[in-house]
């Protein structure tokens, strides 16, 4: 169950602020650090205009998610505060998403929530309050290294793992939070809901992308960014022009299905072009990714990223849902480069590439970045730049 928080102090002595997102985890989070003794205050954020989510099932940090909050925090006779950064949600994660989409990239917003709102606003909230530490719902572990810093580690339940959106987490941070669901698995969390008598007990697990309507984030783009996705021709590698687009923003890198054109092979989304607003198709084997350039990299290794130059053997995953394979990172002219040792399919510029020391669970996670670009084999490449030297045609501009 719930491992000590590693602090000198008596639980008594000790404010645990917990963020609470209405959910069935941080509720549980909450229940048990109040039942071991901590000072426990609950934070409840709200993030985004709940007026349409109130009642959309999945959705998180809206109206029905603060009013179960609250409830929660009611039957644990805990205190509890609702914080409003929708502005600061917008501008940091919404607005970034919308751009990056603009951008033919494909974007984590929940990275970008972790860093910003919820691991940078919400210690500053959580000290202003005289809090010890920050916990949060989160399945993933954390625990102290010999020489006193902390690290996180995979959880026990790795189909719920989330540390591929936490790989932003500085050492700093690290100090501060805690995660005492890492030791415990999804059904455990929801039978401790229920001994508690929590109303959340039961409650859906929320979506990813809590800001986006019924998965449609394309509608959220357009509303942001109207006009910034023109339509476009959608080209094959070998230079052929299968058909039209309605913009890059309904595009992503690996997509199959939903492309409006007829061929005799099946044909993937290769790349994104929207300065030519240009979307690239090819077969399969031109998906195939070998290394990768990354931007915004947080390395939480040992020793300096670039303290050797045959760089760092570790295990990386390119998306959330893929598991960690062998890989070696390394820094070459002040830019951090990922080889992947078996290559990977469909790896999309804007994701991110996570790096840990092992595979399962308790592997300790190592940092990552952002993919800036995802290099193909020299045959895919050189036709890539060939496209790129062509001018924007007459449809798409």
């Amino acid at each position: 169950m719930l491992n000590s928080l590693d602090i000198n102090k008596p639980p008594h002595e000790t404010r645990v602020v917990v963020a609470m997102s209405g959910g069935v985890d941080s509720s549980v989070v909450a229940g048990l650090l109040k039942r071991e003794g901590y000072d426990v205050v609950g934070v409840t954020l709200q993030l985004y205009d709940h007026g349409a989510a109130t009642h959309r099932k999945g959705a998180c940090c809206a109206g029905q998610d603060i009013h179960d909050a609250r409830r929660v925090a009611e039957m644990l006779a805990i205190p509890h505060y609702v914080l409003d950064y929708e502005e600061r949600f917008r501008s940091a994660v919404i607005e970034r998403f919308a751009d990056s989409y603009v951008d033919g990239k494909t974007p984590v917003p929940c990275v970008a929530c972790n860093q910003t709102v919820k691991f940078a606003d919400l210690l500053g909230t959580a000290r202003e309050l005289g809090a010890d530490v920050l916990a949060t719902g989160h399945y993933i572990a954390s625990r102290a290294l010999p020489d006193g810093r902390r690290a996180m580690f995979r959880p026990a339940d790795l189909s719920r793992d989330q540390s591929y959106f936490l790989f932003g987490t500085t050492a700093e941070q690290l100090s501060l939070l805690r995660f005492p669901l890492g030791g415990m698995t999804k059904p455990e969390v929801r039978q401790a809901a229920r001994d508690f008598g929590l109303i959340v007990a039961e409650k859906a697990d929320s979506q990813d992308i809590c800001f986006v309507p019924d998965g449609r984030y394309s509608d959220v783009i357009e509303k942001l960014r109207p006009g910034a996705a023109p339509a476009g021709e959608i080209v094959h590698l070998d230079g052929r022009v299968l058909g039209r687009h309605d913009g890059v923003i309904h595009f992503t890198v690996g997509q199959r299905r939903g492309l409006g054109i007829a061929a005799a092979e099946p044909l993937y989304v290769v790349h994104l072009d929207p300065a030519a607003r240009r979307v690239v198709v090819g077969p399969r084997a031109a998906l195939l990714t070998q290394e990768l350039v990354l931007s915004g990299v947080n390395w939480l290794g040992d020793a300096a990223l670039d303290a050797s130059p045959e760089g760092a053997d570790v295990e990386a995953r390119v998306r959330s849902t893929r598991p960690p394979r062998p890989a070696r990172v390394f820094v070459r002219d002040g830019v951090v480069r990922v080889q992947l040792a078996e290559g990977e399919n469909g790896v999309a510029p804007g994701q991110a590439c996570v790096f840990y020391d092992g595979a399962g669970a308790d592997a300790r996670l190592l940092g990552g970045g952002f993919i800036a670009r995802a290099e193909h084999d020299s045959a895919a490449e050189a036709a890539l730049r060939r496209l790129a030297a062509l001018p924007v045609s007459p449809v798409a501009a």
